[in-house]
């Protein structure tokens, strides 16, 4: 809907031509494509990121701030960590899988990163890690590699991802709403869209 400026001239809406709403979870197999391609290119930073997006599932605001101590303990990445998130102000429990730990080792030691350091630090001088916003052209950028839309997807897309297979393959709704640190279950709900995909998957199974 259009509306109208101090000027009285007509103003285009802010989503005109844009994709609003959800942004959707990868596929496995487009969770695969791009890992793979970050494996080709020896592109270890982004393969760290990328892995520890999709095991973490941290809002973007939370990954980007994570730093080495906060998985990485005792010369090794740990298997489970925890971290208090910005929006809620409370504590948030995620597992770090073998590959993931893998590809942030080698990460930290490439890079040479202290405890203390950023795990992600940026190579613009005005921040001293990644932003929200570098991290958004970055997730762009994975999905564009692979032929997806990348207006279609964004950072909420990496921390989906996990959450929709979980729930998926086990239906545990209270498991995902932990590990997403929701305070409310309809969050997670909401979150998921789970009721409209439950109910479309039903649908589709009955026949009349």
């Amino acid at each position: 809907m259009e509306t109208l400026n101090a000027s009285g001239a007509r103003r285009a809406p802010w989503n005109k031509g844009r994709l609003t709403g959800q942004k959707p979870p990868l596929k496995l197999r487009e969770i695969w494509a791009i890992r793979t391609r970050l494996q080709m290119s020896s592109n270890a930073r982004e393969l760290a990121m990328f892995n520890l997006a999709l095991d973490s599932k941290l809002r973007a605001c939370d990954l980007t701030r994570l730093q080495v101590q906060d998985v990485y303990m005792g010369g090794h990445v740990v298997a489970r960590a925890t971290f208090m998130q910005q929006k809620t102000h409370r504590p948030v429990q995620f597992e770090i899988t073998e590959q993931t730990r893998q590809s942030v080792s080698a990460w930290i030691s490439a890079r040479g990163l202290k405890p203390a350091d950023y795990l992600f630090p940026s190579r613009l001088h005005a921040s001293a890690h990644v932003s929200t916003r570098q991290y958004a052209r970055i997730v762009h950028r994975w999905v564009a590699s692979i032929g997806l839309d990348a207006t279609a997807y964004g950072t909420h897309t990496m921390r989906r991802t996990k959450a929709s297979l979980i729930y998926r393959r086990t239906k545990n709704l209270r498991a995902v709403q932990l590990l997403l640190g929701h305070t409310k279950i309809e969050s997670t709900v909401r979150y998921l869209g789970i009721e409209v995909d439950d109910a479309l998957e039903m649908a589709e199974q009955t026949e009349v």
